[in-house]
């Protein structure tokens, strides 16, 4: 049994490993994606707070972003709950053509302008999802990471050690040959973070195929219903000023810290406002509320203590996925691991060609004997 997985576990190994150094990589950014762009980009994402002088209403930021962009179409606008940060609005031609603006809230000045397609993360996700490859990219990334889950638990067995010499398996041994310590490498540190990674490609798998996201439902709702947060149907009224409205109600309605992004643009559905919960138990926690567009009334709230066990699990997935689930540790955790992911193929590499020269000697061996 031991010799079929560890040819399975050789040879799917070969065949996805390649996919697999990309996927960790490209992860391993992902997890601290929102440090390292406000980081590096600061300028777009703070402002200079100017004392007591209070933030120009939302309904007037819209404004001067429609005159500035005409043609797109705004799907949304994010405003920060600490006084030093831009609005950030999303517009949209198309799916392919969006734009990120960053505006003062205090000047209503428009500070940059930013193609989605150029956006560093936003590459570094398509190539982490679809190795910037699209609906074949899916596929492949798909199919690598259910096999990545197989070579998970197949290194696992392969690894598991017999009485005699288990202290070794649990260590590295940092002065030995270099054969010796690339395998220990590979299966001890493989060993130690195997748990997470099995977690991490699982969840990836969700967004991989449908059947895994009704799975998931039912085994929450016991039904493959996959439940998605869309807005009520409501035909938009004559008005103005509804945006600080809106803005306003939802910190009323919600009065715990956090960020509040506000969705809209399409006449036929009801504009969306939700908030991110950032003193909640876990990352992912929003409230959503639905107004009225021109009047800015409330039509329908959707609280998450309300929402249904499947999708209060559905919405832990992004969260576990990369990481941030319980912030810093969980996700300096998936830094490391998704690091030890990327290593993988390439230690796997290494013990394969060792192998395969230690052959040719075996072979004369038993031709000098013969």
């Amino acid at each position: 049994m031991k010799k079929i997985l560890g040819w399975l576990h050789l040879w799917l190994g070969i065949l996805s490993g390649m996919v697999v150094l990309i996927v960790a990589l490209t992860g391993s950014l992902l997890v601290f994606e929102e440090e390292l762009e406000h980081t590096f980009h600061s300028s777009f994402f703070y402002v200079a707070a100017p004392g007591n002088i209070p933030r120009l209403p939302l309904d007037q930021l819209v404004t001067i972003v429609k005159a500035q962009y005409d043609g797109y179409k705004t799907a949304n606008l994010k405003i920060e709950p600490e006084s030093d940060r831009s609005v950030i609005f999303l517009l949209q031609k198309s799916k392919t053509n969006q734009l990120y603006v960053a505006v003062n809230p205090y000047t209503g000045h428009i500070i940059e302008a930013l193609p989605a397609s150029k956006r560093f993360f936003t590459i570094v996700l398509h190539l982490h999802r679809y190795l910037c490859m699209g609906a074949v990219g899916k596929v492949i990334t798909g199919i690598s990471c259910s096999i990545f889950a197989f070579l998970i638990l197949s290194g696992l067995i392969l690894w598991w050690p017999k009485r005699n010499n288990r202290k070794q398996r649990f260590r590295v041994k940092w002065n030995a040959s270099f054969k010796r310590l690339n395998w220990d490498l590979h299966a001890v540190f493989g060993f130690y973070i195997h748990l997470v990674l099995l977690v991490i490609s699982l969840t990836g798998l969700v967004w991989s195929y449908q059947w895994v996201n009704g799975l998931l439902f039912y085994t929450f709702n016991g039904t493959f219903k996959v439940e998605k947060v869309t807005a009520p149907s409501s035909i938009a009224q004559q008005g103005s000023g509804y945006f600080e409205k809106v803005f306003r109600a939802t910190n009323e309605t919600l009065p715990y810290k956090g960020p509040v992004t506000i969705t809209y643009g399409n006449d036929s559905l009801a504009i969306a406002a939700f908030k991110d919960n950032i003193a909640a138990e876990t990352a992912n926690t929003y409230d959503f509320l639905y107004f009225e567009a021109g009047t800015g009334r409330l039509l329908k709230t959707r609280l998450h203590k309300d929402e249904s066990a499947g999708m209060k699990a559905r919405r832990l997935v992004y969260p576990i996925h990369t990481g941030s689930i319980y912030g810093w540790p969980t996700k300096i955790i998936a830094l490391i691991s998704t690091l030890v992911a990327a290593s993988l193929p390439v230690t796997g590499v290494f013990i394969y060609l060792g192998r395969k020269k230690k052959k040719p000697v075996a072979v004369r061996k038993k031709r000098v004997l013969a």
